[in-house]
């Protein structure tokens, strides 16, 4: 057994660090798009229409189906839920 420890779930699953950013990424968005749409109070049909999508595709990011959605995808529906986005690119640890 290997006693390997990694930052994140996603550094582990993930084949290079570079999925792993990408997918630590999509996951943020997806708990930041569900907690805003949860204070909005609305059926998923209304909250997917305010967000421009189907309820089908609403389903998919409430119940965590990331493999669903690009970033580009979160990044859209973030914006379109009202929320600002703010990257912070760091160089990486040695």
């Amino acid at each position: 057994m290997m006693d390997d420890k990694f930052e994140s779930i996603w550094d582990a699953l993930e084949n290079s660090p570079a999925e792993a950013a990408n997918m630590k990424a999509r996951a943020e968005l997806m708990i930041a798009i569900q907690a805003q749409i949860t204070t909005w109070g609305l059926t998923q049909a209304q909250a997917a229409k305010r967000l421009g999508l189907t309820q089908p595709r609403l389903n998919d990011l409430i119940h965590g189906r990331i493999t669903k959605f690009s970033l580009d995808a979160l990044m859209n529906v973030a914006t379109h839920a009202g929320l600002s986005i703010e990257w912070r690119v760091t160089p990486h640890a040695a």
